[in-house]
């Protein structure tokens, strides 16, 4: 396949285009906005400025009397004199700067870190829906290159802005006061200046507005190729890969090229014509001191103003890429910002009733642990917490033109196993995402201890879940960490009986360094049974009145299968269960099996029942394949 071929992708692609640019004044007020919090720093950082570029000028300035008053009559007391008073300009304002360079990276290392907690908060709280819209890369580049760029920016480009449009402004109205006829010179060059400045602006931020975009969508490819690298190998794509990459990578090319093209541009052009006018200014000013009608003091601090009065436009040309990047950043990341949240408009929470019981078997709403649970009411009434579960008439769909779930009736007592069945894309892992909202649903209700759960606050439904998923995730730490994370005030001691009612005690135990082995890499150091053991273990020491076992044997050998098994009994011993499994060997003991096919349920029963029935459950069991 040619390398500037556009190969088909799976599911996951998304097209690349251009983003229509954002209100860049918006962006501009709400970066500042940050700064609220450090107006003293802020206010400091401002005056530094001012008094190093005023200084900077009066150090100009001082050349004109320097000359006519102390060189030309050749008086050198006084030319010391004033030589000590230049230096003095110049020692304040090298002070100023050096007070307003540390201020400013205080101000923005602090205004970033609030910035990027404000992200990392606003993140925990978006719904699923919209990490299955991007990719990880996308939203890694979020917190890495745009808050870069934004850190960038608050640390150099605006206090160089800042100081440049300063300088530009004193040295013209200085100039302005030493000779206004030369000074309209120097302005025709300067208002030439400005105009390319001006136009090569607008490009630039268009061509890294869509630089930043295309860096986000590569970072996201690459990721997603590493982390399927293994999927790439097995089914011999690595070419089809490789042109795809060269395709994105060529349109970054195309699109940085562009972007740092006038970055590089911009200073040659703009130093060219600030020679051009000191050329023509020294030439016409010689002139006019020759006829008598300007001093030498005064050509020469012109003069040194024309060189100055050229270096801001730069200075200010140079930091608007900067900016332009920056403020691509600082969109992407406010559009994530403003993405609206998880809607939760529960009013019932989980509340710790005053009961405790040692028979963690008398009450099924009494956990393992001892503690008793019960929903509160907004009207002060408590309801015990059971874990009985119900759909009535419940229809999905994650896109409205198609339907995923249609008119699903079931309910699960406390304590029963409800076991789904079917084939892939049936709706099985649905039907157990709306159970803990991850999805709300469209038509009918789903309750739970006869309350509709969109009436229970998220928090309080999801503390009351506990799940395994198939892909499990690890987090870094050691192993005790990971099967804390399921209850972060369990003890040792509760973690390690989790583990061995998980069966997964023994291989913990034969680690190098047992329950304190640290886990890196998702537990890329640890086989897929022992991952999900450890999952299965951290759901125990959660001790949730429901469970929802998805797909939570499917990496599990025969063997392992085995071992966990007793551990699973114990696990759904006095709870509800939703299992979700291909391998119908286990959810053969299950007190309801319900068989889905294109989002409704088909057949329902026990397993003998539906063995009798040698419908779809029979078919699956046995590995029969009819045709329909």
């Amino acid at each position: 396949m040619a390398a500037n071929s556009t190969p088909k992708r799976g599911p996951g692609s998304r097209p690349i285009g251009f983003e229509k640019p954002k209100n860049l004044i918006q962006t501009t007020k709400r970066i500042l906005s940050y700064l609220k919090n450090s107006k003293l720093q802020v206010f400091l950082v401002i005056l530094s400025l001012i008094v190093s570029t005023v200084c900077g000028l009066l150090g100009s300035y001082f050349l004109k009397p320097l000359i006519d008053q102390y060189i030309v009559p050749k008086n050198f007391r006084g030319l010391a004199l004033a030589l000590v008073v230049l230096g003095i300009i110049y020692l304040v304002g090298s002070v100023a700067s050096y007070i307003q360079t540390r201020l400013t990276i205080n101000v923005s290392q602090r205004t970033i870190n609030v910035m990027r907690r404000d992200l990392f908060d606003k993140m925990q709280s978006l719904e699923l829906s919209y990490f299955d819209s991007h990719s990880h890369g996308e939203l890694m580049s979020r917190f890495t290159n745009d808050f870069d760029n934004v850190q960038l920016m608050l640390e150099q480009s605006l206090t160089q802005l800042f100081s440049g449009m300063l300088t530009f402004v004193g040295c013209v109205v200085l100039m302005l006061i030493l000779s206004p006829l030369l000074f309209l010179l120097t302005a025709i060059v300067l208002v030439l200046m400005i105009f390319i400045s001006k136009k090569i602006g607008e490009k630039s931020r268009y061509y890294f507005q869509h630089q930043q975009k295309i860096l986000g969508e590569l970072d996201g490819y690459i990721e997603e190729n590493i982390g399927g690298l293994k999927e790439v190998k097995v089914f011999n794509h690595e070419d089809a890969e490789k042109a795809t990459f060269s395709n994105l990578n060529e349109k970054f090319r195309e699109a940085a090229t562009s972007a740092n093209f006038l970055a590089g541009a911009i200073m040659p052009i703009m130093g060219n014509l600030n020679n051009i006018a000191y050329a023509a200014t020294s030439v016409f000013g010689g002139v006019l001191t020759i006829l008598g009608h300007f001093t030498i003091g005064s050509l020469g601090a012109f003069l040194q103003f024309s060189r100055q009065v050229g270096q801001p436009i730069n200075m200010i040309t140079s930091q608007l890429n900067n900016v332009f990047a920056a403020m691509a950043g600082a969109e992407r990341i406010f559009e994530m910002m403003d993405q609206p949240p998880e809607v939760d408009d529960g009013k019932i929470i989980l509340v710790q009733s005053s009961s405790r019981s040692t028979d963690p078997g008398a009450d099924r709403n009494v956990l393992r642990s001892g503690r008793s649970w019960e929903w509160k009411l907004p009207d002060g009434n408590t309801v015990p917490l059971k874990g009985d579960v119900r759909f009535s008439d419940v229809n999905f769909s994650y896109v409205p033109e198609k339907q995923i779930l249609k008119q699903i009736s079931l309910y699960a007592k406390p304590g029963q196993v409800i076991a789904f069945v079917g084939s892939t894309g049936a709706g099985k892992t649905t039907i157990t995402n709306l159970i803990n909202r991850f999805y709300d649903i469209e038509d009918g209700t789903i309750t739970y201890d006869g309350i509709d759960i969109r009436k229970i606050k998220k928090d309080s439904l999801r503390h009351s879940l506990g799940m395994v998923l198939q892909d499990t995730h690890l987090f870094t730490g050691t192993i005790l960490d990971n099967i804390r994370y399921g209850r972060l005030d369990a003890t040792d001691e509760e973690c390690v009986e989790a583990a061995k009612r998980a069966s997964a005690h023994s291989f913990i135990s034969r680690l190098p360094e047992g329950y304190h082995t640290v886990i890196s890499g998702d537990g890329a150091n640890l086989s897929q049974g022992q991952r999900q053991l450890i999952a299965i273990a951290r759901a125990y020491v959660a001790d949730p009145p429901v469970m929802i076992l998805d797909e939570a044997t499917s990496s599990i050998d025969t063997r392992t299968e085995r071992l966990i098994e007793k551990g699973m009994k114990a696990l759904m011993k006095g709870r509800t269960v939703f299992v979700i499994a291909h391998r119908l060997s286990t959810v053969r003991n299950a007190n309801a099996i319900l068989v889905l096919e294109h989002g409704e349920i088909i057949e329902r029963g026990n397993h003998e029942e539906l063995i009798a029935q040698k419908g779809r459950y029979y078919q699956l069991y046995t590995g029969i394949n009819q045709l329909e």
